[in-house]
């Protein structure tokens, strides 16, 4: 048996399986209550949603057996719901399509799988709706991260969205500053209390009209961060830029310190000021593109190993 496939665990999977296919009505007869199986409604959706193509690629990305799925593209023909074409770029291949037929089925099946699924999430609060897609998104992961379906999360990889922090995230904004920067730069205790006055100050002293903060989120977690708060009257500072490792290249860092730029100036700021450091050089990159110079730097060891830091100025 392999490790880590203990009775026990086998039979939480069985069951979460059992439970699964239960809620989604996979034995029904009539797929949510259409004249369709599951099986053929898959089918209309692959063809439907993915263009078209071949009998073949329909079977790969359903895993069918060729002969089940021969005889229901047969009956769909039969119904007119799907047309069948020979490829212009090849003609030993047959291209398939859903006829207007197939496309007006297609419709009040999407309608109900998008109003199950909403019933389901509309019993959960926002934090437990972000647990269940991190959760379901950590399952593809690991169970076929290396099968079919890595195009589609490829497709998926790139996206997240910002958001508001919120209960908790400024406990996360001081832990992750301290564990990553000790991981990656060796930087010691000294640093996460400056990380943990800087989020303290913004928290007791914010100032909702000239300051905001933001969380990067994807798939349920929290991925980047950034703040921008008040310096002086002409003058906001940039603070805590921060993305974790696996998002990285997905230009999250760009992205946040555009919002404080454009931030800055909606609220009437004259310049943006930040304070980094030369061993940061990605971070360094998205400030040099984003119009800011360096105006100054400093040696210091405050920190453990021995850093130039540096003080950056953008003229808005």
């Amino acid at each position: 048996m392999p490790a880590g496939s203990s009775p026990d665990r086998i039979v939480a999977v069985r069951r979460f399986n059992r439970a699964y296919t239960r809620h989604l009505g996979v034995l029904r007869r009539n797929y949510l209550g259409s004249d369709y199986t599951l099986g053929e409604a898959r089918i209309l959706y692959e063809i439907g949603h993915g263009g078209a193509q071949t009998a073949t690629d329909v079977g790969r990305a359903l895993d069918l057996d060729h002969g089940y799925l021969s005889r229901i593209l047969r009956t769909f023909a039969k119904k007119g719901l799907i047309t069948r074409a020979v490829s212009a770029a090849d003609g030993r291949q047959i291209r398939l399509a859903l006829s207007g037929r197939g496309a007006r089925a297609l419709v009040p099946l999407d309608r109900s799988s998008q109003r199950l699924v909403g019933q389901m999430l509309a019993d959960l609060t926002e934090p437990e709706q972000s647990r269940l897609v991190a959760a379901m998104t950590t399952i593809e992961d690991l169970l076929w991260g290396d099968a079919g379906g890595r195009a589609e999360q490829s497709k998926q990889a790139g996206q997240y969205t910002l958001r508001a922090p919120r209960p908790g995230d400024f406990g996360w904004i001081v832990k992750r500053h301290a564990e990553l920067y000790a991981s990656e730069y060796r930087w010691k205790a000294p640093f996460e209390g400056v990380c943990a006055q800087i989020v303290a100050d913004f928290v007791n002293n914010y100032d909702s009209r000239r300051e905001r903060g933001w969380i990067a989120e994807q798939h349920g977690e929290n991925v980047g961060t950034v703040m921008l708060v008040r310096d002086s009257a002409d003058t906001a500072r940039i603070r805590l830029l921060l993305v974790e490792p696996r998002a990285r290249g997905l230009g999250i860092g760009a992205r946040l310190t555009d919002e404080c730029i454009r931030f800055a100036r909606r609220r009437g700021y004259r310049k943006i000021t930040l304070w980094t450091h030369s061993v940061l050089t990605a971070a360094r990159h998205i400030y040099q593109n984003a119009g800011f110079k360096l105006v100054r730097s400093e040696r210091h060891r405050n920190w453990g190993p021995p850093v130039v830091s540096e003080h950056w100025d953008l003229q808005l």
